[in-house]
């Protein structure tokens, strides 16, 4: 029993668990659905190797309109989306279908950027040697972009992991529902105090993970 938290070990080895199930859950989903719509977005834009102004226009629009939803009201809306997909609206699972909703809007825009910043260049070379654009994809824009997509990866994930504490709030489990179930309710301000704590430190170990990562890439 940790006294000076009011909770058992039991209990906080249970919150951690939900916590990075959601959070790495959600990022994978995430980061593949991401990679996929920013990868159109590159393509289908003006000037793109694949110039496509409707598709590029519905993917756009999509995405700034998910993203505008604050995620405290994303997490209600699409309950019913919810049940339908993995049969219940409470619990870590029901929490990783919203915070997949949330989080890849956020990492489209990060990750469009990180391509974006590809020096224009080094793609009209490519294609001078005639290359095909699945090769310049594999071969040019990946490799380019790939220290820069991780660390917008990381800004992503530190932002999911915020969402996953907020997911508390409707009983999502996690850090985040430990706080304010045994922390806010019980004014157990101790509790409160560690799961910032803890919070602050995945935040930290996470960045510095993606830091040295993205330098490594980058000098390689």
């Amino acid at each position: 029993m940790l006294d000076f938290l009011g909770i058992g070990s039991d209990q906080l080895i249970e919150s951690l668990t939900e916590t990075l199930q959601m959070l790495v859950t959600s990022a994978v989903i995430g980061a593949v659905i991401a990679m996929i719509i920013a990868l159109i977005l590159i393509l289908t834009r003006t000037g793109g190797l694949m110039e496509n102004r409707v598709i590029f226009a519905v993917l756009d629009t999509v995405t700034n309109i998910v993203r505008s939803i604050p995620f405290i009201i994303l997490l209600v809306y699409i309950g019913p989306l919810t049940k339908m997909i993995v049969g219940t609206r409470i619990g870590t699972k029901a929490a990783i279908v919203p915070l997949v909703f949330y989080i890849v809007p956020m990492m489209v825009r990060l990750f469009e950027n990180s391509f974006l910043d590809v020096d224009h260049g080094i793609i009209e070379a490519a294609q001078a040697m005639g290359a095909t654009n699945g090769q310049i994809i594999r071969y040019f824009l990946f490799p380019e972009s790939l220290g820069s997509i991780i660390l917008s990866a990381t800004t992503a994930i530190v932002g999911l992991l915020g969402a996953t504490a907020m997911a508390g709030a409707i009983g999502g489990g996690g850090i985040g529902d430990l706080a304010i179930s045994y922390g806010y309710r019980r004014f157990n301000r101790p509790l409160m105090t560690f799961a910032v704590i803890v919070l602050i430190v995945f935040v930290q170990v996470m960045q510095t993970i993606g830091n040295k990562l993205s330098d490594k890439i980058r000098n390689h």
